[in-house]
């Protein structure tokens, strides 16, 4: 049995949205904004997880704590490199001309904040590419689906006919990892 809560997400995603929807939770999209600017000497790991925490607590004061929030944020990292969503083409061509043939780690990290405070979970996958034509690249840019996605792909659309192997959480790659966050939501319903 699932959390009965009602919560909130602070996230415009609809990936996140329809993941969520699968966990028989009520729950409503509050938008927030937050600054989304790794510091100096933060860590890949450090980063996405600041990040899921400050849009729960950014929803938290937003809804004035009537209901638990959920934030979450999803990066690509490849080597040291934190790959965010491309500027243009000639980034796209830059990040996918990475990844190509090689292992990248996706780390979603998940917040939730209530009343006593903020819980984090982090989630890491390594998702192996096939190798990537140029060609494969230019078609992959024209569709469309690159340009808002962090690392220029999408593993739920087009992008996952470049996946050739997945170690890790799928739902977690795709922006929101059900297991985790399944487990953060049961925690308040304990509580409640």
């Amino acid at each position: 049995m699932t959390a009965s809560v009602a919560v909130y997400l602070a996230s415009a995603s609809p990936r996140r949205k329809e993941l969520l929807s699968l966990l028989n939770v009520p729950f409503d999209i509050l938008r927030v904004e937050v600054e989304e600017q790794r510091q100096p000497g933060e860590s890949a790991r450090a980063y996405v997880q600041r990040l899921a925490k400050e849009k729960s607590v950014a929803g938290w004061q937003a809804c004035q704590g009537a209901r638990p929030v959920l934030g979450a944020d999803t990066i690509v990292v490849f080597g040291e490199e934190v790959l965010e969503k491309p500027t243009d083409f000639a980034d796209a061509q830059r990040i996918l001309q990475l990844l190509s043939g090689k292992t990248h780690t996706v780390m979603t990290a998940v917040a939730l904040t209530t009343v006593n405070g903020s819980d984090v979970v982090l989630v890491c996958s390594d998702v192996t590419f096939r190798e990537l034509t140029a060609e494969d690249i230019a078609s992959y840019w024209q569709t469309g689906e690159p340009a808002d996605k962090a690392g220029a792909y999408g593993i739920q659309g087009i992008g996952g006919k470049f996946v050739k192997h997945l170690n890790g959480s799928y739902s977690a790659v795709v922006g929101l990892p059900l297991l985790e966050t399944d487990q953060l939501l049961q925690k308040i319903c304990h509580h409640s």
